[in-house]
């Protein structure tokens, strides 16, 4: 494992794409995270010029809400594009300049080639889920007044939906990568289907006309999406009448995990069958 590790880290680590797609991840999540209050307040105010009733500001940091506050807004879609695209690059990549070929010659089997992305894919999750938790304990204790250690954990397990949403999602991006193998073909298809393919989908299938019972949030990237669907916010109660979520459910977290094995098997079976 070390060493399919090490393999891939030597790959990365003078890969200026790599860091660059990255840095804007870490930026455009960093930025929408800390004005996502300040957005929220300004449609607050809007409402309120045209509502007899005004309503409150929000505030969103504050423990235990926070936890699921941030992990909604570090997993909508124009988010969570930038680590779907590296992962398709150095997938593809390894195609284009036949450093998989070159790899399997070495003596690396497809199957060790295979998990060194996986392992790669987990990693990258890890350290993700890990910084976003640090940011989220200091914002939380920075809003919070009168903390307790209960208020701080309470709702902590969002941060299991986020690690499972970049999991599965970069598994999908992996999925398009070792399909497709043109890396330009690869996010163009990734795309289309993340931002308009999958929607339009989802609207027909939720339609009782199509069918009696609403099989839409089965779809692949909705399952994933729907781990932290609404932020807690009460005005969506009050005024939209949503159902909030009080917890990550479990159920929920396996409908993603299992289309991410089935496409690990899916790939699995290309390797073995089609040429490099």
């Amino acid at each position: 494992m070390i060493k399919l590790l090490k393999i891939e880290f030597k790959k990365i680590l003078t890969y200026r794409i790599f860091w660059i797609l990255t840095g804007l991840y870490f930026i455009f999540l960093t930025l929408g995270l800390l004005m996502a209050e300040f957005m929220i307040n300004k449609q607050v105010d809007s409402i309120n010029s045209r509502s007899p009733i005004p309503f409150p500001h929000i505030t969103i940091y504050f423990f235990p809400w926070i936890w699921q506050n941030i992990t909604f807004f570090a997993t909508i879609r124009y988010v969570l594009i930038f680590p779907a695209i590296v992962i398709i690059i150095l997938i593809t990549n390894e195609f284009t300049f036949k450093t998989i070929r070159q790899n399997v010659i070495n003596g690396m089997s497809k199957a060790e080639f295979l998990s060194s992305k996986l392992l790669l894919i987990l990693i990258i999750s890890l350290i993700m889920t890990v910084l976003l938790t640090v940011g989220t304990l200091i914002l939380g204790m920075s809003y919070t007044s009168e903390l307790t250690l209960a208020m701080i954990t309470d709702k902590a397990a969002f941060m299991v939906g986020f690690f499972i949403t970049m999991l599965t999602l970069q598994i999908y991006a992996l999925f398009f990568g070792f399909i497709f193998r043109n890396t330009g073909l690869a996010i163009a298809l990734f795309t289309l289907y993340l931002f308009i393919a999958e929607p339009i989908l989802y609207y027909f299938l939720k339609s009782p006309i199509v069918f009696e019972n609403n099989i839409s949030p089965y779809l692949p990237l909705n399952a994933v999406l729907r781990l932290t669907e609404y932020p807690s916010i009460p005005l969506l109660k009050n005024l939209m009448g949503i159902t909030l979520q009080d917890s990550v459910s479990w159920v929920a977290c396996l409908i993603p995990s299992g289309y991410a094995a089935i496409m690990i098997g899916i790939v699995y079976w290309v390797l073995v069958k089609r040429d490099l």
